[in-house]
């Protein structure tokens, strides 16, 4: 491990071992970047991806908190929280004797009038032969907090179009493309086509991304989550996205873990709310 000046003159973590590489920025504690030893790439970064202080990357996975979206009482705050745009320090980074390497970051005594009062953040990075991501939000105020939280994950995949995913059927989700209107998805696997940006609410199943093209399946598990996001803008909202290559929509596909909308969470004082995902690929062949 390193840690060396990135794009931007951003300050990042790069990780090579032998079971995986990764790289990770100390603004928003954002890992950008993790392969499997001898794998491609799992997760998708724009070649158009802005790195400036105080601006969100696009791709990779972004932390979301403490809020998922535009801020109810407030369109001008900042789109999915401060926190993927915050620096945050690294605590400790350790090597367990399997290899896995564990990079700890903290995010503390944030005073902001949008941050909730008292909130403490820590996210634990665990890069193996899987990625283990972990963000834990404390309550060290006097008074119980509520907040929304997700690990944005951007998915590289070889064409959008000829992926489905699998672990969210019959599952009840609001459709944003529509309006937010509810509905239920079906028995069969979700297959993209054109813009789909779906709120699956009330489901704590693991995905799958089965990828034809690349002939792997990506599993993506998770704990302490009520949601699932699944995103992808579209070739029209794409070519209106700055930081994003007008045909890249192509490459990525989202799948969210985390607490939103009437999944938002509520932590006591003194108490502390954790949540996991795991993300790992197998090879695999449609034929």
């Amino acid at each position: 491990m390193r840690l060396t000046v990135g794009r931007g003159d951003l300050p990042r973590l790069e990780v090579e071992t032998p079971l995986a590489r990764a790289e990770v920025y100390l603004q928003g504690a954002h890992v950008t970047g993790y392969a499997p030893r001898d794998s491609a790439p799992l997760l998708f970064l724009s070649r158009a991806s802005r790195f400036v202080a105080g601006a969100p990357i696009r791709g990779g996975v972004p932390l979301v908190f403490p809020w998922f979206g535009r801020k109810a009482d407030d369109a001008t705050a900042p789109l999915h929280g401060p926190a993927r745009c915050l620096p945050w320090r690294l605590g400790d980074a350790t090597v367990d004797p399997a290899g896995v390497v564990a990079l700890t970051f903290l995010l503390t005594d944030v005073l902001a009038a949008e941050w909730p009062p008292g909130a403490a953040l820590r996210y634990r990075v665990g890069i193996g032969s899987t990625l283990a991501l972990a963000l834990e939000v404390e309550n060290r105020g006097p008074a119980p907090i509520r907040f929304e939280d997700a690990l944005h994950t951007y998915l590289a995949v070889d064409d959008i179009e000829r992926i489905r995913v699998t672990g969210l059927e019959d599952a009840s989700f609001v459709d944003e493309t529509e309006g937010f209107a509810r509905k239920r998805a079906g028995a069969e696997p979700l297959v993209l086509r054109g813009e789909t940006d779906r709120v699956y609410d009330d489901t704590r199943a693991t995905c799958v991304v089965w990828d034809p093209s690349a002939r792997r399946r990506v599993e993506i598990a998770k704990t302490g989550s009520e949601a699932t996001v699944v995103w992808n803008p579209g070739l029209a909202r794409a070519r209106a996205l700055p930081d994003l290559g007008d045909d890249e929509w192509r490459e990525f596909v989202c799948v969210e873990s985390g607490n939103v909308g009437r999944g938002a969470v509520t932590v006591a004082p003194g108490a502390r709310h954790r949540l996991s995902v795991r993300i790992q690929s197998e090879p695999w062949d449609s034929a």
